[in-house]
Protein backbone atom coordinates (compact mmCIF):
# COMPACT_ATOMS: atom_id res chain seq x y z
CA UNK A 1 0.00 0.00 0.00
CA UNK A 2 1.39 3.70 -0.79
CA UNK A 3 2.37 5.78 2.14
CA UNK A 4 0.45 8.84 3.46
CA UNK A 5 2.93 10.84 2.01
CA UNK A 6 2.54 9.67 -1.56
CA UNK A 7 -1.14 10.27 -1.18
CA UNK A 8 -0.35 13.94 0.26
CA UNK A 9 1.53 14.67 -2.94
CA UNK A 10 -1.30 13.97 -5.25
CA UNK A 11 -3.22 15.92 -3.02
CA UNK A 12 -1.68 18.87 -3.40
CA UNK A 13 -0.77 18.54 -7.23
CA UNK A 14 -4.10 17.22 -8.28
CA UNK A 15 -6.11 19.54 -5.81
CA UNK A 16 -8.58 16.93 -4.66
CA UNK A 17 -9.39 15.81 -1.11
CA UNK A 18 -7.48 13.53 0.27
CA UNK A 19 -10.23 11.23 0.89
CA UNK A 20 -11.10 11.41 -3.21
CA UNK A 21 -7.14 10.80 -4.10
CA UNK A 22 -7.85 7.28 -1.21
CA UNK A 23 -10.73 6.30 -3.32
CA UNK A 24 -8.97 6.65 -7.06
CA UNK A 25 -6.08 4.31 -5.19
CA UNK A 26 -8.81 1.85 -3.93
CA UNK A 27 -10.88 1.76 -7.34
CA UNK A 28 -7.36 0.44 -9.06
CA UNK A 29 -6.81 -2.28 -6.96
CA UNK A 30 -10.84 -3.20 -6.80
CA UNK A 31 -10.58 -3.10 -11.06
CA UNK A 32 -7.41 -4.92 -10.59
CA UNK A 33 -9.38 -7.90 -8.57
CA UNK A 34 -12.13 -8.26 -10.42
CA UNK A 35 -10.22 -8.17 -13.69
CA UNK A 36 -8.15 -10.89 -12.88
CA UNK A 37 -10.66 -13.09 -11.14
CA UNK A 38 -11.65 -16.39 -12.90
CA UNK A 39 -15.51 -16.14 -12.84
CA UNK A 40 -15.87 -12.30 -12.78
CA UNK A 41 -12.94 -11.35 -15.24
CA UNK A 42 -15.12 -12.25 -18.67
CA UNK A 43 -18.56 -12.33 -16.61
CA UNK A 44 -18.68 -8.25 -15.76
CA UNK A 45 -18.39 -5.46 -18.37
CA UNK A 46 -16.97 -2.16 -16.47
CA UNK A 47 -18.55 0.93 -18.04
CA UNK A 48 -20.15 4.80 -16.87
CA UNK A 49 -17.66 7.27 -15.91
CA UNK A 50 -15.04 5.72 -13.98
CA UNK A 51 -14.23 3.36 -16.99
CA UNK A 52 -13.52 6.31 -19.09
CA UNK A 53 -10.98 7.24 -16.63
CA UNK A 54 -9.86 4.51 -15.25
CA UNK A 55 -9.07 2.91 -18.86
CA UNK A 56 -9.46 5.12 -21.38
CA UNK A 57 -8.65 8.94 -21.67
CA UNK A 58 -8.16 11.72 -18.59
CA UNK A 59 -11.75 13.31 -17.83
CA UNK A 60 -10.51 14.87 -14.74
CA UNK A 61 -13.38 14.02 -12.69
CA UNK A 62 -12.52 11.49 -10.38
CA UNK A 63 -15.36 9.00 -9.81
CA UNK A 64 -16.76 7.13 -6.89
CA UNK A 65 -18.03 3.92 -8.06
CA UNK A 66 -17.84 0.91 -10.18
CA UNK A 67 -20.71 -0.01 -12.83
CA UNK A 68 -20.96 -3.07 -14.59
CA UNK A 69 -22.79 -4.75 -16.82
CA UNK A 70 -23.38 -8.85 -16.22
CA UNK A 71 -22.65 -10.85 -19.27
CA UNK A 72 -25.70 -13.59 -19.76
CA UNK A 73 -24.87 -16.53 -17.66
CA UNK A 74 -22.78 -14.07 -14.93
CA UNK A 75 -23.09 -13.89 -11.61
CA UNK A 76 -25.34 -11.21 -10.83
CA UNK A 77 -27.59 -12.21 -7.58
CA UNK A 78 -25.95 -11.50 -4.13
CA UNK A 79 -26.08 -15.47 -2.42
CA UNK A 80 -23.70 -15.82 -5.79
CA UNK A 81 -21.63 -12.71 -6.25
CA UNK A 82 -21.05 -12.42 -2.26
CA UNK A 83 -18.68 -15.42 -1.80
CA UNK A 84 -16.94 -14.73 -5.23
CA UNK A 85 -16.30 -10.97 -4.10
CA UNK A 86 -14.86 -12.01 -0.53
CA UNK A 87 -12.50 -14.01 -2.51
CA UNK A 88 -11.63 -10.83 -4.61
CA UNK A 89 -11.34 -8.92 -1.73
CA UNK A 90 -8.87 -11.43 0.16
CA UNK A 91 -6.70 -11.46 -3.23
CA UNK A 92 -6.20 -7.61 -3.33
CA UNK A 93 -5.72 -7.21 0.10
CA UNK A 94 -2.99 -9.57 0.12
CA UNK A 95 -1.47 -7.70 -2.91
CA UNK A 96 -1.79 -4.19 -1.82
CA UNK A 97 -2.02 -3.95 2.03
CA UNK A 98 -5.48 -2.43 2.08
CA UNK A 99 -7.84 -3.81 4.44
CA UNK A 100 -11.13 -4.52 3.73
CA UNK A 101 -11.53 -6.67 7.39
CA UNK A 102 -13.78 -3.68 9.36
CA UNK A 103 -16.95 -4.50 7.59
CA UNK A 104 -18.18 -6.85 5.45
CA UNK A 105 -19.39 -6.40 1.80
CA UNK A 106 -23.00 -6.04 1.24
CA UNK A 107 -25.13 -6.64 -1.93
CA UNK A 108 -28.62 -6.11 -2.25
CA UNK A 109 -31.38 -6.13 -4.85
CA UNK A 110 -32.69 -2.66 -5.79
CA UNK A 111 -36.65 -2.32 -6.14
CA UNK A 112 -36.76 -0.87 -9.66
CA UNK A 113 -33.99 -4.05 -10.36
CA UNK A 114 -29.99 -4.04 -10.95
CA UNK A 115 -28.03 -4.84 -7.63
CA UNK A 116 -26.24 -2.65 -5.41
CA UNK A 117 -23.35 -3.42 -3.49
CA UNK A 118 -20.63 -1.45 -1.09
CA UNK A 119 -17.40 -2.68 0.08
CA UNK A 120 -15.62 -1.13 2.87
CA UNK A 121 -12.16 -0.55 3.62
CA UNK A 122 -9.21 1.52 4.92
CA UNK A 123 -6.57 3.04 3.08
CA UNK A 124 -3.42 5.18 3.12
CA UNK A 125 -5.40 7.87 5.16
CA UNK A 126 -5.80 6.08 8.25
CA UNK A 127 -9.04 7.38 8.87
CA UNK A 128 -11.15 5.96 12.02
CA UNK A 129 -14.32 3.89 10.99
CA UNK A 130 -14.82 2.64 7.08
CA UNK A 131 -15.11 4.14 4.05
CA UNK A 132 -16.98 2.57 0.85
CA UNK A 133 -17.35 1.83 -2.88
CA UNK A 134 -20.52 1.16 -4.57
CA UNK A 135 -20.43 -1.29 -6.59
CA UNK A 136 -23.80 -1.20 -9.61
CA UNK A 137 -24.25 -4.33 -11.07
CA UNK A 138 -27.08 -4.42 -14.34
CA UNK A 139 -28.00 -7.70 -15.52
CA UNK A 140 -30.84 -6.72 -18.26
CA UNK A 141 -28.55 -3.76 -20.08
CA UNK A 142 -27.52 -5.73 -23.53
CA UNK A 143 -23.94 -4.64 -25.02
CA UNK A 144 -24.12 -3.73 -28.28
CA UNK A 145 -20.31 -3.63 -29.50
CA UNK A 146 -17.55 -6.06 -28.87
CA UNK A 147 -16.01 -5.63 -24.93
CA UNK A 148 -12.29 -4.90 -25.06
CA UNK A 149 -9.56 -5.83 -22.64
CA UNK A 150 -8.49 -2.58 -21.43
CA UNK A 151 -5.23 -1.57 -19.34
CA UNK A 152 -6.24 -0.09 -15.95
CA UNK A 153 -4.38 3.71 -15.10
CA UNK A 154 -3.32 3.75 -11.62
CA UNK A 155 -0.60 6.41 -10.84
CA UNK A 156 0.93 5.45 -8.08
CA UNK A 157 4.09 4.22 -6.39
CA UNK A 158 2.94 0.53 -6.44
CA UNK A 159 2.18 -1.31 -9.54
CA UNK A 160 -0.66 -3.67 -10.39
CA UNK A 161 0.27 -6.93 -11.27
CA UNK A 162 0.32 -8.42 -14.79
CA UNK A 163 -1.86 -8.16 -16.05
CA UNK A 164 -3.44 -5.35 -14.88
CA UNK A 165 -6.17 -5.20 -17.54
CA UNK A 166 -10.11 -5.44 -16.93
CA UNK A 167 -12.80 -6.18 -19.69
CA UNK A 168 -14.73 -2.79 -20.57
CA UNK A 169 -17.32 -1.35 -22.76
CA UNK A 170 -15.48 -0.36 -25.87
CA UNK A 171 -14.95 3.29 -25.84
CA UNK A 172 -18.00 4.29 -28.42
CA UNK A 173 -20.49 3.01 -26.65
CA UNK A 174 -19.70 4.41 -23.33
CA UNK A 175 -19.75 7.63 -25.08
CA UNK A 176 -23.08 6.81 -26.64
CA UNK A 177 -24.31 5.29 -22.93
CA UNK A 178 -23.47 8.57 -21.32
CA UNK A 179 -25.42 10.56 -24.11
CA UNK A 180 -28.41 8.16 -23.85
CA UNK A 181 -28.07 8.48 -19.92
CA UNK A 182 -28.66 12.53 -20.35
CA UNK A 183 -31.33 12.58 -22.41
CA UNK A 184 -33.20 10.16 -19.52
CA UNK A 185 -31.98 11.46 -16.50
CA UNK A 186 -29.78 14.87 -16.85
CA UNK A 187 -27.30 14.11 -14.17
CA UNK A 188 -24.56 16.89 -13.57
CA UNK A 189 -21.96 13.78 -14.26
CA UNK A 190 -23.69 12.97 -17.47
CA UNK A 191 -23.46 16.64 -18.51
CA UNK A 192 -19.75 16.87 -17.90
CA UNK A 193 -18.23 14.30 -19.24
CA UNK A 194 -20.24 14.33 -22.74
CA UNK A 195 -18.94 17.91 -23.25
CA UNK A 196 -15.25 16.72 -21.77
CA UNK A 197 -15.48 14.18 -24.40
CA UNK A 198 -17.11 16.60 -27.20
CA UNK A 199 -14.65 18.76 -26.80
CA UNK A 200 -11.60 16.43 -27.79
CA UNK A 201 -10.06 17.11 -30.98
CA UNK A 202 -9.32 13.30 -31.62
CA UNK A 203 -13.19 12.37 -31.61
CA UNK A 204 -14.48 15.36 -33.93
CA UNK A 205 -14.07 13.17 -36.66
CA UNK A 206 -16.04 9.88 -35.62
CA UNK A 207 -19.65 11.34 -35.41
CA UNK A 208 -21.42 8.40 -37.23
CA UNK A 209 -19.43 5.92 -34.58
CA UNK A 210 -20.82 7.27 -31.84
CA UNK A 211 -24.15 8.13 -33.55
CA UNK A 212 -24.76 4.52 -34.87
CA UNK A 213 -23.99 2.74 -31.43
CA UNK A 214 -26.12 5.43 -29.72
CA UNK A 215 -29.53 4.23 -31.92
CA UNK A 216 -28.60 0.73 -31.30
CA UNK A 217 -28.48 1.71 -27.60
CA UNK A 218 -31.21 3.61 -27.53
CA UNK A 219 -33.21 0.52 -29.56
CA UNK A 220 -32.12 -2.09 -27.17
CA UNK A 221 -34.17 -0.17 -24.67
CA UNK A 222 -36.64 0.62 -26.05
CA UNK A 223 -36.17 4.61 -25.29
CA UNK A 224 -36.26 7.47 -28.01
CA UNK A 225 -32.76 8.84 -29.19
CA UNK A 226 -32.12 12.00 -27.32
CA UNK A 227 -32.11 15.35 -29.13
CA UNK A 228 -31.39 18.79 -27.88
CA UNK A 229 -34.97 19.60 -27.43
CA UNK A 230 -35.60 16.70 -25.68
CA UNK A 231 -32.80 16.97 -23.19
CA UNK A 232 -33.21 20.83 -22.30
CA UNK A 233 -36.68 19.73 -22.26
CA UNK A 234 -36.23 16.59 -19.66
CA UNK A 235 -38.28 16.81 -16.62
CA UNK A 236 -34.81 16.47 -15.01
CA UNK A 237 -33.52 19.16 -16.22
CA UNK A 238 -34.27 21.78 -13.98
CA UNK A 239 -32.39 19.78 -10.91
CA UNK A 240 -29.42 19.82 -12.86
CA UNK A 241 -28.33 23.18 -11.85
CA UNK A 242 -29.34 22.75 -8.83
CA UNK A 243 -27.13 19.81 -8.13
CA UNK A 244 -24.27 21.01 -10.66
CA UNK A 245 -22.45 21.40 -7.53
CA UNK A 246 -23.57 19.27 -5.03
CA UNK A 247 -22.66 16.56 -7.23
CA UNK A 248 -19.35 17.50 -8.97
CA UNK A 249 -17.52 20.21 -7.01
CA UNK A 250 -15.98 16.68 -4.78
CA UNK A 251 -14.35 15.23 -7.65
CA UNK A 252 -12.81 18.51 -9.46
CA UNK A 253 -10.13 20.33 -8.74
CA UNK A 254 -12.07 23.13 -9.26
CA UNK A 255 -16.10 23.73 -10.78
CA UNK A 256 -16.58 25.50 -14.24
CA UNK A 257 -19.49 27.41 -14.51
CA UNK A 258 -22.81 25.39 -15.47
CA UNK A 259 -23.97 27.47 -18.02
CA UNK A 260 -20.56 27.10 -20.36
CA UNK A 261 -21.20 23.33 -20.49
CA UNK A 262 -25.43 23.89 -21.20
CA UNK A 263 -24.08 26.39 -24.04
CA UNK A 264 -21.72 23.21 -25.55
CA UNK A 265 -25.30 21.18 -25.90
CA UNK A 266 -25.82 22.40 -29.16
CA UNK A 267 -22.58 22.24 -31.28
CA UNK A 268 -22.39 18.41 -29.02
CA UNK A 269 -25.71 17.61 -30.82
CA UNK A 270 -25.12 19.13 -34.17
CA UNK A 271 -22.01 17.24 -34.22
CA UNK A 272 -23.76 14.34 -33.61
CA UNK A 273 -26.41 14.87 -36.31
CA UNK A 274 -23.83 15.62 -38.74
CA UNK A 275 -24.83 19.05 -39.13
CA UNK A 276 -21.95 20.87 -37.33
CA UNK A 277 -19.70 23.29 -39.46
CA UNK A 278 -16.73 24.74 -37.25
CA UNK A 279 -13.59 25.82 -38.15
CA UNK A 280 -10.42 24.59 -36.39
CA UNK A 281 -8.59 27.20 -34.29
CA UNK A 282 -5.09 27.49 -35.19
CA UNK A 283 -2.82 26.69 -32.82
CA UNK A 284 -0.80 29.23 -30.34
CA UNK A 285 2.13 30.89 -31.93
CA UNK A 286 5.32 29.55 -31.64
CA UNK A 287 8.58 31.66 -29.78
CA UNK A 288 11.35 32.49 -31.84
CA UNK A 289 13.13 29.22 -30.33
CA UNK A 290 10.72 27.09 -31.71
CA UNK A 291 10.47 28.40 -35.28
CA UNK A 292 14.24 28.43 -35.18
CA UNK A 293 14.11 24.86 -33.75
CA UNK A 294 11.13 24.25 -36.71
CA UNK A 295 13.82 25.84 -39.33
CA UNK A 296 16.66 23.65 -38.32
CA UNK A 297 14.68 20.02 -38.32
CA UNK A 298 12.49 20.75 -41.62
CA UNK A 299 15.95 21.73 -43.38
CA UNK A 300 17.75 18.59 -42.03
CA UNK A 301 14.80 16.45 -43.25
CA UNK A 302 13.92 15.71 -39.78
CA UNK A 303 10.42 16.12 -37.57
CA UNK A 304 10.61 18.47 -34.85
CA UNK A 305 10.05 17.58 -31.18
CA UNK A 306 6.73 17.16 -30.29
CA UNK A 307 5.33 17.06 -26.56
CA UNK A 308 2.21 15.37 -26.11
CA UNK A 309 0.59 15.28 -21.86
CA UNK A 310 0.78 12.02 -20.58
CA UNK A 311 -2.98 10.08 -21.03
CA UNK A 312 -4.08 10.06 -17.62
CA UNK A 313 -3.45 12.62 -14.71
CA UNK A 314 0.13 12.68 -13.53
CA UNK A 315 2.80 13.47 -10.73
CA UNK A 316 5.20 15.66 -11.49
CA UNK A 317 7.09 16.21 -8.27
CA UNK A 318 7.93 19.38 -5.85
CA UNK A 319 4.37 20.40 -5.63
CA UNK A 320 4.10 20.93 -9.43
CA UNK A 321 0.97 23.21 -10.58
CA UNK A 322 1.14 21.44 -14.24
CA UNK A 323 -2.10 19.25 -13.56
CA UNK A 324 -4.31 22.17 -12.52
CA UNK A 325 -3.05 24.04 -15.36
CA UNK A 326 -4.48 21.08 -17.41
CA UNK A 327 -7.50 20.92 -15.77
CA UNK A 328 -8.11 24.43 -16.54
CA UNK A 329 -6.89 24.50 -20.24
CA UNK A 330 -9.54 21.46 -21.10
CA UNK A 331 -12.86 23.05 -18.76
CA UNK A 332 -11.58 26.14 -20.39
CA UNK A 333 -10.91 27.94 -16.84
CA UNK A 334 -8.25 30.95 -16.51
CA UNK A 335 -5.34 30.67 -13.93
CA UNK A 336 -4.25 32.96 -11.12
CA UNK A 337 -0.21 32.00 -12.35
CA UNK A 338 2.51 33.30 -10.08
CA UNK A 339 5.57 33.53 -12.33
CA UNK A 340 9.17 35.73 -11.34
CA UNK A 341 7.21 36.41 -8.07
CA UNK A 342 4.24 38.31 -10.18
CA UNK A 343 0.83 37.18 -10.27
CA UNK A 344 -1.41 37.27 -13.88
CA UNK A 345 -4.39 35.68 -14.78
CA UNK A 346 -4.03 33.65 -17.87
CA UNK A 347 -5.85 31.38 -20.73
CA UNK A 348 -3.84 28.77 -20.59
CA UNK A 349 -3.59 26.61 -24.05
CA UNK A 350 -0.40 24.32 -24.77
CA UNK A 351 2.58 23.00 -23.27
CA UNK A 352 5.70 22.20 -25.88
CA UNK A 353 9.03 21.29 -25.40
CA UNK A 354 12.25 23.01 -26.96
CA UNK A 355 14.76 20.62 -27.97
CA UNK A 356 17.01 22.75 -25.64
CA UNK A 357 14.92 21.13 -23.07
CA UNK A 358 12.73 23.65 -22.19
CA UNK A 359 9.00 23.32 -21.32
CA UNK A 360 6.94 26.01 -22.15
CA UNK A 361 3.20 27.36 -21.37
CA UNK A 362 1.62 29.20 -24.03
CA UNK A 363 -1.07 31.18 -22.90
CA UNK A 364 -2.98 34.60 -23.31
CA UNK A 365 -2.97 37.60 -20.28
CA UNK A 366 -6.07 37.76 -19.81
CA UNK A 367 -5.77 42.08 -19.15
CA UNK A 368 -3.53 42.66 -22.14
CA UNK A 369 -4.67 39.79 -25.21
CA UNK A 370 -0.88 39.17 -25.31
CA UNK A 371 0.26 35.49 -26.45
CA UNK A 372 3.17 35.10 -23.67
CA UNK A 373 4.76 31.97 -23.16
CA UNK A 374 5.95 30.68 -19.28
CA UNK A 375 8.88 28.63 -18.83
CA UNK A 376 7.25 25.67 -16.53
CA UNK A 377 10.10 25.09 -13.99
CA UNK A 378 9.61 28.88 -13.22
CA UNK A 379 5.93 28.73 -12.57
CA UNK A 380 5.86 29.59 -8.87
CA UNK A 381 2.20 29.01 -8.08
CA UNK A 382 -1.12 28.17 -10.02
CA UNK A 383 -4.70 28.82 -8.80
CA UNK A 384 -7.35 27.51 -11.77
CA UNK A 385 -10.38 30.03 -10.93
CA UNK A 386 -13.94 29.96 -12.05
CA UNK A 387 -13.59 32.27 -14.68
CA UNK A 388 -14.20 31.13 -18.38
CA UNK A 389 -12.31 31.99 -21.39
CA UNK A 390 -13.46 31.36 -24.87
CA UNK A 391 -10.59 29.86 -26.42
CA UNK A 392 -9.03 32.05 -29.37
CA UNK A 393 -6.63 29.34 -29.75
CA UNK A 394 -6.65 25.38 -30.22
CA UNK A 395 -6.74 23.68 -26.52
CA UNK A 396 -3.59 21.22 -26.74
CA UNK A 397 -3.34 20.05 -23.41
CA UNK A 398 -5.52 17.25 -24.00
CA UNK A 399 -3.75 14.30 -24.76
CA UNK A 400 -3.91 12.35 -28.09
CA UNK A 401 -3.42 8.98 -26.97
CA UNK A 402 -5.16 6.77 -24.69
CA UNK A 403 -4.28 4.81 -21.27
CA UNK A 404 -3.46 1.19 -23.78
Amino acid sequence: MITRLDLDERVREWRLRDDVVEKDYVLGWLLWGIGSDAVLGDAWVFKGGTCLKKCYIETYRFSEDLDFTVMPGGPSQPEAVLPILRGVLDRVAQESGLNFSGREPTMSVRPKGGIEGRVFYNGPRGAQGVASVKIDLSATEVVVRPTVLQRISHVYPDRLPEPATVRCYSFEELFAEKIRAMGERSRPRDLYDIVNLFRRDDLQAVPALIRDALQEKCRTKGVPVPTLASVMGSDFFSELKADWANMLAHQLPALPPFQDFIDELPNLFAWLEGTLVQEPLEAAPATAEEAEEEDVALAAGAPSQVWSPPPTAWVWGSGSALESIRFAAVNHLCVDLSYDNKRRVIEPYSLRRTKSGNLLLHAVKVDTREARTYRVDRIQGAQVLSQSFKPMYAIEFSSKGRIN
